[in-house]
């Protein structure tokens, strides 16, 4: 007897603690309590259950990061066997040749096991099971392991031939596993077709266990990097990391996620990975797989210094934070050592080659976005300065023409050149004036007062960062224009000295000066010395800075209505005299975005959209498309709200062709945003709605302070892809979006996000958990009017918790989802939680079929009261139709739950009687939905055939006969005759019956 906290323990106690630690989560805290269980077992004086406590003792070992542990149990197992075979029953003995290939790796893991050790051991793993009567294909494969790791590539080309042309049978690992390590192969001798074909079949989802494709999809990275697959190696990061993560027995696939971020611009999500599996770095257990996760953290960790984040801190187990040049050099120090450590052993250099190769590795590209949430590793891109109304952005379209040739002496050429793409308002412009300013001053060539005007005026542009910079020179610029004789020139750089001290902060200064200046301006254009570019360049800033003062008007209404009648003067003006110059339409363009954005934010929404779309044609017809991307996103924008997705898409696409290199970050993240948002709009394809709004994510995360637009676009994103059935993708990406949208958005997008990853979670079987977020949603929506997404989640939680086989809480979600549709006025939907838990209600031994039946009796009232009631054709056959599978069901739960068939040890009749019922049931179905004729068709039939094959059951085949010739009259006894799948089911059905029937 043996005791625990002053509890008795016997053996059937151990033994029902080692059943319950059996199926607790792998970690440490199972490894551990499995140790106790050894130590209780010692002393029970029980050697069959000590046997049993062994083996799951390196079971546990096995699946954690302390797997280097399983020789002690395992020597000691095996000195039991040869003590006496006769304790080992058949399932111990096959347990414990089925961790013989475990011990083989776990030596050859450690550097500390001489390599003669381990080379004795596969020669007694060989002769157990030769004893044993199994096949020697693992013994193979071990060899092939060792072989492999130790270099050998003759030697290990020659096992994996004899390893995979030897029998399968009950020992052989499982074909997934098998085709883990053959792909690697492949992949270690840079055949990554090869490679990914040999994965194909788990990739696929065809081959699965508990560490696959978990592991493939790890292994899979690299190669499909190197073929330039980035797309696929992208969906197979989100998939693999998310089954990997936290999970200690698959370190190495840790290590090849982390890689992948360092080689695909991750660097950030890279660093957050490793810093939740930072303990793995120092960790004691399998030094193989540390090893692993070592030279992966050195890859990472160089990259970010490299980047210049060497002071970036990196928090480690215990409170303990470095920066990322200290982690570097520990972690590049412990991977070279144990390398060393291997090579010592194994006297070859094959481990530590590998393991410089891989800290040594280059991106395969700047930028793989993945859409998943992530720290930034630096303040945003640094924003180009907006372009003044009269200059142009910093970029050039592919139709643009070529500027001088950069570092030309010819300083007449490089000034013709710098005035005439100013005049074509050319991205290059600013550019050319710069090269104009070097090659004077280099050459120490003087430049007449007009061409010094304009070199100081663009000098001030280019300084427009800094508003202590830009205002003198624009004020030096204006004093030359005037000295030259252009006083109109010398205006409008005064006008742009002082609309720059009016947006750095001194407003009321800056707008008084604009204002008089504004008034010199019509005064010199009425004189003809000034032209009416240059006077509505001054009213359109000044307008401008108006704008920022809306906010703190006394009246923002009448203030805001009289700067668009200033607007539309403003308008007016340039419209007189667009013909002067080409310029003078990009003004009018500047002018209706302008008064475009000010209706917008007044609710004008249509009148905007106008405006930014004449803007557009503008911009076109002034040869400055360039000019066009930032009109176009804002039509965009107004045309989605204005519920014309299509027109969205069209503008949309046409800023990213025209100016999406211009836009700031934050601004592309919403023009591709946009686009995503108007492709699901208008039901297009999924492929390109998921490709714009992953370009959203990466564009988003690159701008500070955008978090609530990157949130957004996840779960566009999320959408996407669950509706392409890439849930483990979409999963990956709502989980990652859910803390900004609750951070920033309001409670639909949080519900929306919930409940898309509920549906993910339960596609992919994990129904926990899926029940989790539509109850969290529900929870939500609870609160809200309208309640018909309140009884949706909690119909579908209850859905979730009943694939879960959580009974007593399905049936309570149920419940809550009936009430909810009852109150709804929805019996349809009322009645399908009602006979859900009737199905509940069956499972449960305390009440069984009487309360099953009563609730089917529930859903039958709530449904035929409906469909007495008026209601259109639509509803009333939906009603119908429910009405019938109702019908059906209780008649299937009534087979159900006699629990056999009719003579099957019937004597008292119940099976007959029940089976009899049923059939009763099936005819009311038949019955309540003949009058749908085409409608009901599929649904009729269906209950045709439940009749026929119930017929049958109760030895009727006549009648099971007629029924089902009934149905193949009814479709058309031709195969495909029909391309509906549903009525070929249904054929295919009643064949099947009348070959059963004989």
């Amino acid at each position: 007897m043996t005791y625990e906290n002053g509890t008795p323990h016997t053996v059937e106690s151990i033994r029902q603690a080692l059943w319950e630690n059996d199926a607790e989560p792998k970690g440490p805290a199972r490894t551990h309590r499995a140790e106790e269980l050894v130590a209780l077992a010692e002393t029970a004086g029980d050697r069959q259950l000590l046997l049993d406590a062994l083996l799951d003792l390196i079971s546990a070992y096995q699946f954690s990061s302390e797997s280097g542990k399983t020789l002690v149990p395992f020597s000691r197992l095996l000195r039991m066997w040869d003590e006496n075979p006769g304790d080992f029953s058949g399932p111990a003995l096959h347990r414990l040749h089925w961790r013989f290939k475990w011990i083989i790796y776990s030596l050859t893991g450690n550097p500390d096991i001489p390599l003669d050790a381990i080379r004795r051991w596969l020669p007694d793993m060989e002769r157990h099971y030769r004893i044993a009567g199994y096949s020697l294909r693992p013994v193979r494969s071990a060899e092939f392991y060792l072989a492999q790791h130790l270099g050998d590539d003759a030697l290990a080309a020659r096992l994996l031939e004899e390893w995979t042309g030897a029998d399968r049978d009950r020992m052989s690992d499982c074909l997934a596993c098998e085709l883990n390590e053959q792909g690697e192969w492949h992949a270690d001798h840079a055949d990554d077709e090869r490679a990914l074909a040999t994965w194909a079949p788990v990739l696929n989802g065809e081959q699965s266990c508990a560490e696959q494709p978990h592991l493939i999809l790890a292994l899979s990275l690299v190669p499909l990097l190197r073929l330039g697959r980035f797309d696929e190696a992208r969906r197979n990061h989100l998939r693999g990391y998310r089954l990997a993560r936290g999970n200690g027995s698959l370190v190495p696939a840790l290590a090849r996620h982390i890689e992948f971020c360092a080689l695909t611009g991750n660097e950030a999500r890279g660093l957050e990975i490793l810093a939740e599996h930072a303990a793995y770095l120092d960790n004691d257990g399998e030094p193989l797989s540390r090893l692993e996760i070592l030279s992966a953290a050195a890859l990472l960790l160089r990259r970010l210094v490299e980047l210049g984040h060497a002071d970036r801190p990196v928090p480690l187990p215990g409170g303990i934070t470095v920066t990322a040049e200290q982690l570097l050099a520990r972690t590049r120090e412990a991977a070279d050592g144990l390398a060393r450590r291997f090579d010592e052993r194994n006297a070859t250099d094959r481990v530590g080659t590998r393991v410089a190769a891989r800290m040594a590795g280059t991106p395969f590209t700047d930028r793989l976005p993945l859409g998943v949430r992530g720290a930034r590793l630096a303040p945003g891109s640094v924003a180009r300065p907006k372009p003044a109304p009269e200059s142009a952005p910093e970029s050039t379209p592919e139709s643009a023409p070529v500027a001088a040739e950069a570092g030309s002496e010819d300083l007449a050429a490089l000034l013709a050149e710098a005035r005439r793409l100013t005049l074509a308002q050319h991205p290059d412009a600013r550019a050319a004036w710069r090269a104009v300013a070097e090659t004077a001053e280099r050459t120490g060539t003087g430049l007449d007062a007009s061409a010094s005007a304009e070199v100081t005026y663009h000098a001030a542009v280019d300084a427009l960062d800094d508003p202590d910079t830009a205002v003198p020179l624009f004020r030096r610029a204006a004093e030359q224009f005037e000295a030259a004789g252009d006083l109109g020139e010398g205006a409008a750089g005064r006008a742009r000295a002082a609309y720059t001290t009016a947006v750095s902060g001194r407003t009321e200064e800056g707008l008084a000066e604009l204002d008089a200046l504004c008034g010199q301006l019509r005064a010199l254009h009425a004189d003809g010395r000034a032209t009416a570019r240059q006077l509505t360049g001054a009213l359109l800033a000044a307008a401008r800075v108006r704008r920022g003062t809306l906010p703190s008007a006394p009246d923002p209404d009448a203030a805001a209505e009289a700067l668009a009648e200033e607007l539309r003067a403003v308008l007016r003006l340039a419209e007189e005299h667009r013909t002067e110059d080409r310029r003078m339409r990009s003004r009018i363009a500047d002018t209706s975005c302008l008064l475009g954005g000010l209706l917008a934010g007044r609710g004008d929404a249509p009148q905007a959209a106008e405006l930014f779309a004449r803007a557009v044609e503008l911009y076109h017809e002034a040869a400055a498309p360039w000019f066009a991307a930032e009109a176009e996103a804002r039509l965009a924008e107004l045309s989605l709200a204005l519920g014309r997705p299509e027109q969205a898409e069209k503008a949309a696409r046409a800023a990213l062709d025209h100016g999406a290199e211009l836009l700031e970050p934050l601004g592309r993240a919403h023009l591709h945003l946009i686009l995503a948002e108007a492709l699901a709009a208008s039901g297009q394809d999924d492929n390109e709605v998921a490709g714009h709004a992953l370009e959203a994510t990466h564009w988003a995360d690159e701008a500070a302070g955008s978090e609530a637009l990157a949130a957004w676009a996840r779960l566009v994103l999320g959408g996407a892809l669950l509706r392409l059935r890439r849930f483990d993708e979409a999963a990956s990406v709502l989980e990652s979006a859910l803390p900004d949208l609750q951070e920033h958005h309001q409670e639909g997008q949080v519900v929306q996000a919930r409940w898309w990853l509920g549906e993910c979670l339960d596609a992919l079987g994990d129904h926990r958990q899926a029940s989790e977020q539509f109850l969290l949603a529900a929870d939500i929506a609870k609160g809200w009017d309208g309640q018909r997404d309140h009884a949706v989640l909690a119909h579908l939680a209850g859905d979730a918790l009943n694939g879960a086989g959580l009974n007593e809480q399905a049936a309570a979600a149920y419940a809550r989802a009936e009430e909810l549709w009852r109150g709804l006025g929805r019996p349809h939907n009322a009645a399908r939680a009602v006979r859900a838990q009737a199905w509940l209600a069956l499972r449960d031994a305390g009440r069984g079929l009487p309360a099953a039946r009563d609730l089917m009796a529930t859903a039958e009232q709530l449904l035929t009261e409906a469909v007495a009631e008026p209601a259109d054709d639509d509803s009333h056959a939906m009603l119908r139709t429910a009405l019938a599978g109702t019908y059906r069901q209780t008649g299937e739960l009534l087979v159900r739950g006699c629990g056999s068939e009719p003579g099957d040890e019937d004597d008292d009749g119940t099976a007959r009687h029940a089976y009899e019922e049923a059939l009763g049931y099936a005819e009311k179905a038949i019955t309540v939905l003949a009058p749908l004729g085409e409608t009901g068709r599929h649904d009729r039939t269906g209950a045709q055939l439940m009749a026929a094959w119930l017929e049958a059951d109760l030895g009727r085949n006549s009648a099971a006969d007629t029924r089902a010739r009934a149905v193949l009259d009814d479709y058309g006894d031709e195969d495909g005759s029909d391309p509906d799948a549903t009525a070929e089911r249904r054929r295919a059905e009643a064949r099947a019956l009348l070959d059963y029937i004989g």
